[in-house]
């Protein structure tokens, strides 16, 4: 039994004890591993990544980290692939942070060789605020708040989701408390469109001023004291491999059996992300990119 984890307290931990990770096999509550379809020929990527995932199936993927060449180890890039069997992978969607941002702003494209804002790839972005503590994730839709906005013709981008990032109560090096707001989902298996005209409509706000109406609160599921091991432990059902504190996990609160989403590390430059209902793809990703950030503040 191998042990991942990280252990409270005034000593610095070791380099394989920091963060949070474990090695069980048993399989989330009501989810079934492989048979997930992915894209096939000719179908339209955008709208397969914004597709939810398919009730009771976890979406097994995989995230590689470039961080070579010029300006990569500030600016890495990120690629999405989707886990197929006989070890094969389909590429699904790359992410790279964008330079001369006020603040820390990702943007997502279908395609891994174009990641420009102007190109005909570019499919969604996720903006922080200052602190780096609160993201937001966008569709490739206009800002109606920029001058040149033209609401004849464009179409006003949409909230796919936030992700807040709160001091964690173990201090510094401890697993961050993660807080994630989505649209909800309708009768018909559809994502509720938001389309806020102003900062007072986003999602963000929602959740601050308490409105839970027509969206999905989540929230990151907070590790166990092991007794055996000595540190604090999360069960990641065989699929991550090393320590670290962006390793984590989503859960409903009111279902923290029902794991949402999970991240975490198994090599240097390579994570695992495995997703389910009722998120899609692109909100998958952004939220994983999102922890890839400093977040100095939280920690």
């Amino acid at each position: 039994m191998w042990r991942l984890g990280f252990q409270p307290g005034g000593r610095r931990p070791g380099r394989e004890e920091k963060g949070v990770a474990v090695y069980s096999e048993e399989l989330p509550r009501g989810g079934q591993r492989g048979g997930v379809r992915g894209p096939r020929l000719g179908e339209d990527m955008e709208a397969y990544v914004l597709r939810p995932a398919t009730r009771g199936r976890t979406v097994q993927c995989r995230i590689s980290r470039d961080k070579h060449g010029v300006d990569k180890g500030m600016f890495p890039f990120y690629y999405l692939y989707l886990e197929a069997a006989e070890g094969q992978k389909h590429f699904l969607l790359a992410g790279r942070k964008r330079r001369r941002s006020k603040t820390s702003n990702y943007l997502i494209s279908l395609d891994p060789t174009d990641l420009s804002r102007d190109g005909d790839n570019f499919v969604g972005k996720v903006r922080s605020n200052v602190l780096g503590t609160k993201f937001t994730i966008f569709d490739n839709g206009v800002n109606p708040e920029r001058k040149n906005f033209v609401p004849e013709t464009d179409r006003i981008r949409e909230e796919l989701g936030a992700v807040c990032y709160e001091t964690n109560v173990l201090g510094f090096r401890g697993p961050r408390r993660m807080t994630v707001i989505i649209p909800g989902i309708d009768a018909q298996n559809r994502r509720i469109s938001v389309q806020p005209l102003n900062e007072q409509e986003s999602l963000l706000s929602l959740l601050q001023h308490g409105v839970n109406q027509g969206v999905i609160l989540l929230q990151n599921k907070a590790p166990s004291w092991s007794d055996e091991s000595g540190a604090y432990v999360l069960n990641f059902h065989g699929r991550v491999t090393r320590a670290s504190v962006k390793n984590f996990q989503i859960v409903h609160p009111d279902d923290p059996d029902y794991l949402v989403l999970q991240f975490g590390r198994v090599a240097p430059d390579t994570f695992t992300m495995d997703f389910r209902f009722p998120l899609c793809p692109l909100q998958a990703f952004a939220i994983c990119l999102s922890s890839f950030d400093g977040k100095l503040a939280c920690e």
